[in-house]
């Protein structure tokens, strides 16, 4: 008994360690490393936060948040008919932006599905007055106008009897049942399987929900309590679109199998929020920064902290700065349609996008790391030196690289400048400092 009881012992403790582990001998395809460079290089895309919570106008979490009972969330999808959408107008939208890709949630935490799922009839075919799959059509518009496509999806559930046991959140929901969490696991490979052959080439899977299975005592995350399956749902994925990137929010260093590594709400690094990646756990895939034009994800109808254009355009700069993307979020109306607000962010951002692209598009992280005065991006033998606080006159200490000529970018004109032992010294015309972002081009030699 002893004997046996130590093999048990010793099998839980190999199961605590080895839950959250990835593809064992993840080597990236041909297909997927040339997905990674275009990653890199797109910069820029729109994150869609969309669903039946849209209807009661405060955000995604809706249903935890107000312990809203499953049978009395059921009642939502009656409701919903967006017969404003218009997949066509959103990837115009896109595309006038200066984006490359969209990320749009397939199904959110609520556990409702926006596509056609087989796995069950709870998605907006089988269970809504409108009775379209919105992924289909988004899929083809994007396809039409060479822009890529993610699916964000939910590892955790709050209305599936399967999802069990309960993770952190969602457990004061009235009418949740107990179940098996092999059957919830199959039931996440049905529907992936679905989402990566039904709707042509996926560019990316953004998974979200990990840290729900994780224990939190205020101050840390601790153990799993589950097993994810990584490997075989990493393993899934890549069997059946090689070039597929995949992403998983789960705040830690990168798990084995993925392709790229995202930061909620903060630059790399960074950890603001109280919940972000330390700098410590930054690994070596392409980055992506998520972040809201107001303060909410889902649509939220009382959410007026709209982000100014100064403020939208700084924190792309400073995502390039780190050689990461920006996923920039909008949460679409019930109807389907974007808030006019956002729209007009979008346009803005386009604009900036359309006479400075150049300084991010296809950049890395330059050789300072951002701050809240200055960002660096870089391309080849050029740095951009992104001057953010209308400063003048900027000095950039330890800069100890061959300094070619220095110009402004709007104009080309050269500009005064000073190296020495301790720094690099640029001075910009008071009359050309520009009151968002003044970008000075350095040449090395």
């Amino acid at each position: 008994m002893k004997f046996k009881s130590t093999l048990i012992a010793l099998s839980l403790l190999c199961s605590i360690f080895t839950y959250g582990q990835g593809q064992k001998s993840y080597k990236p395809t041909p297909e997927n490393q040339e997905a990674r460079e275009w990653f890199k290089e797109a910069k820029f895309g729109l994150f869609v936060h969309w669903g039946v919570y849209s209807i009661l106008g405060d955000g995604e979490w809706v249903m935890n948040n107000q312990n809203i009972p499953i049978d009395a969330y059921e009642k939502l999808p009656a409701f919903f008919n967006p017969i404003g959408f218009d997949a066509n107008e959103w990837v115009k939208m896109v595309k006038d932006a200066g984006m490359k890709y969209i990320t749009i949630t397939s199904r959110h935490h609520d556990g409702f599905s926006m596509f056609d799922t087989k796995a069950n009839a709870y998605d907006i075919v089988d269970s809504t007055p409108y009775g379209k799959d919105v992924l289909k059509q988004l899929a083809e518009a994007c396809r039409k106008e060479d822009i890529k496509l993610f699916f964000y999806y939910s590892l955790l559930d709050w209305h599936h009897d399967d999802y069990f046991p309960r993770g952190r959140t969602g457990k004061d929901i009235p009418g949740r049942g107990n179940g098996d969490w092999d059957k919830y696991i199959d039931f996440m490979k049905t529907q992936l399987t679905e989402l990566l052959t039904n709707y042509g080439d996926i560019a990316g899977i953004w998974f979200d929900g990990h840290w729900d299975q994780k224990q939190w005592d205020g101050k840390k995350f601790g153990k799993l309590q589950v097993d994810w399956h990584y490997d075989e749902i990493y393993q899934l994925i890549h069997d059946l679109q090689p070039h597929c990137l995949i992403g998983n929010n789960h705040h830690l260093a990168p798990i084995e199998g993925e392709d790229f590594q995202m930061f909620e709400k903060d630059l790399p690094g960074k950890n603001t929020t109280g919940f972000g990646t330390s700098a410590s756990d930054i690994g070596q895939l392409p980055m992506e920064v998520c972040e809201t034009i107001n303060g909410s994800w889902g649509f939220n109808l009382q959410d007026r902290k709209h982000k100014s254009e100064k403020e939208l355009i700084h924190y792309m700069v400073k995502a390039a700065g780190y050689g990461s993307n920006l996923l920039l979020n909008v949460g679409p109306m019930p109807n389907g349609k974007i808030q006019e607000e956002h729209k007009e962010s979008l346009k803005q951002m386009g604009n900036w996008m359309r006479e400075n692209g150049e300084t991010i598009y296809g950049t890395s992280a330059g050789p300072v790391h951002p701050t809240e005065k200055i960002a660096f991006t870089q391309k080849g033998k050029k740095l951009y030196l992104h001057i953010l606080d209308q400063s003048d006159k900027v000095f950039i200490k330890d800069f100890d690289l061959t300094v070619k000529n220095v110009k402004l970018f709007k104009d080309k004109s050269t500009l005064k400048h000073q190296k020495n032992g301790f720094g690099l010294l640029v001075q910009v015309p008071k009359d050309k400092v520009d009151s968002v972002d003044t970008i000075v081009e350095i040449t090395l030699k």
